[in-house]
């Protein structure tokens, strides 16, 4: 696994929803489908999928909140209705793997941030990208907001 220090811009067009923090790993995808089934009604999009979640800040933070969305290529003005147009620029500690690993990826990503003194922004939404690839399981990229 490689890890990284980056700032980087997300500029996204998507739909908000909450729930328990354990049920995050059925109700992201199922609510993600939702979404990309009116994708056709988001302007210049990418094509790359994005979820941001509100980060689980101690063991009595037991629901939260999060956004699916697409990557878009400029600000947009115009989102359609029941959407929401976000925009953040964070420094984030990143790592790439098989979406079928997500927890074992964030496990090491929090591990390696920690051990190189990077402090986690807990006030920012953690970011996942998903990547298809060609005759292989989808990718996740993994992006920990932390401190500057």
């Amino acid at each position: 696994m490689e890890f990284e220090k980056v700032n980087k811009t997300f500029k996204v067009v998507g739909m908000k929803n909450s729930g328990a923090f354990n049920n995050f790993g059925s109700e992201v995808p199922a609510f993600a489908q939702k979404l990309l089934s009116r994708s056709d009604e988001i302007q210049d999009h990418t094509g790359i999928e994005i979820a941001l979640f509100e980060p689980k800040r101690d063991m009595n933070h037991l629901e939260g909140h999060y956004f699916v969305g697409l990557i878009v290529q400029d600000s947009v003005a115009e989102v359609p209705s029941g959407m929401e147009y976000i925009e953040t620029t964070k420094d984030y500690v990143t790592t790439r793997g098989k979406v079928t690993r997500v927890g074992e990826l964030h496990q090491h990503l929090m591990q390696w941030a920690e051990e190189q003194g990077y402090k986690r922004d807990l006030e920012s939404y953690i970011v996942e990208t998903y990547h298809p690839i060609k005759g292989k399981d989808e990718e996740v990229m993994i992006y920990l907001p932390i401190h500057s």
